[in-house]
C-alpha cells in the first residue's frame, strides 16, 4: 500500500532528506514549512504526519489542536527538546508520539510502520458493543450515548477501546499509557489520569453511570 506522510517542519535542508528517504520507501511525501501551510495541506488525507514542535507562528502543538478533529491519522512529534511537561502537553492535544532530534532514519521509520499497521488493525474492526445506553463502534472509532457522539479524541477513544474490550480487566496507568501509544515506552500517568477525567466529563453529560471505575492503588477497569 502506498501511503501519504505529511511532513511539517521548518528545516528545509531536513525536509529534502525525509523526502528523499521516504519517496525511495515508496511513500507519497506532501510537505509543508510552517504550520499555515499543514493547514492549507490537511485535506489529502495522510495516513500519518510527521510534526515539528518548534516553529515560528504557529507552532506543532498548535497545528495538532487545530488538525485534530479533522484528522484520525496518527500525528508524531519532531523535536529538539521534550520536558516531561511539553510531552503531556503534545499527548493531550492529540499527538501519538515523539521523536527527539537528531533521529536515526531507521528508527523514525520503524515507528511510522508501527502506528500504521496498528491503524489498520484498528480499521479491520467492525465489531458493535452496547453497554446500556453507551454503544461503542469499533470499526469508525465512535462512541455514542443515548444517540449522541461523545467527540472523543483519539487517545480518549483508545482508552475506551481498551478497557471496553477487557471489561473487568484492571490496567495500571503505566500499562494503558503503553498499550496506546503503540509503542514500548515509559508510562506517563499524568495523561492517562487527564485523559480520564476529560472522557468522565463528556460521559457524565449524558449518564451518571461510571463505565470506568478507579481501583485505588490499582489503576483502572472498565464496568458493564
Amino acid at each position: 500500500m502506498n501511503y501519504k506522510i505529511l511532513m511539517v517542519d521548518d528545516d528545509r535542508e531536513l525536509l529534502k532528506m525525509l523526502n528523499q528517504y521516504f519517496t525511495l520507501k515508496n511513500y507519497t511525501v506532501i510537505i509543508a514549512e510552517n504550520g499555515i501551510e499543514a493547514m492549507e495541506k490537511i485535506s489529502v488525507n495522510p495516513d500519518i504526519i510527521l510534526l515539528d514542535v518548534n516553529m515560528p507562528g504557529m507552532d506543532g502543538i498548535e497545528v495538532c489542536r487545530r488538525i485534530r478533529d479533522m484528522v484520525s491519522c496518527p500525528i508524531i512529534f519532531l523535536t529538539a527538546k521534550v520536558e516531561e511537561q511539553d510531552r503531556v502537553m503534545g499527548l493531550l492535544s492529540g499527538g501519538d508520539d515523539y521523536v527527539l532530534k537528531p533521529f536515526s532514519l531507521k528508527e523514525l521509520d520503524a515507528r511510522i510502520i508501527a502506528h500504521l499497521k496498528r491503524e489498520e488493525r484498528l480499521h479491520r474492526k467492525t465489531e458493535q458493543r452496547f453497554y446500556g445506553e453507551l454503544v461503542i463502534d469499533y470499526a469508525s472509532k465512535c462512541v455514542h450515548i443515548k444517540g449522541n457522539a461523545l467527540g472523543l479524541t483519539k487517545l480518549e477513544y483508545e482508552i475506551i477501546e481498551l478497557l471496553s474490550m477487557n471489561p473487568e480487566m484492571v490496567f495500571d496507568k503505566e500499562r494503558i499509557y503503553e498499550k496506546i501509544s503503540g509503542y514500548d515506552a515509559e508510562g506517563d500517568s499524568r495523561v492517562v489520569t487527564e485523559l480520564i477525567r476529560r472522557i468522565r466529563k463528556k460521559i457524565n453529560q449524558y449518564t451518571e453511570h461510571e463505565y470506568i471505575e478507579t481501583i485505588w492503588g490499582m489503576g483502572y477497569k472498565w464496568t458493564k
